[in-house]
């Protein structure tokens, strides 16, 4: 997939994701997938640069 693809494709899913949830539920998912972000960040600077 090239860059323009992937954005489409993030873009299209959060749609998808969001239709299905009530604002509670969305407010929620978004906080628990920031976190994840946050840690994945943290993750790949504390790996990549041990190299």
């Amino acid at each position: 997939m090239n860059e323009f693809e992937v954005t489409t494709f993030i873009n299209t899913l959060s749609v998808m994701i969001a239709k299905e949830l009530d604002e509670n539920e969305l407010i929620f998912v978004a906080a628990v997938l920031t976190q994840i972000v946050s840690a994945l960040e943290t993750i790949a600077v504390i790996k990549y640069s041990e190299k």
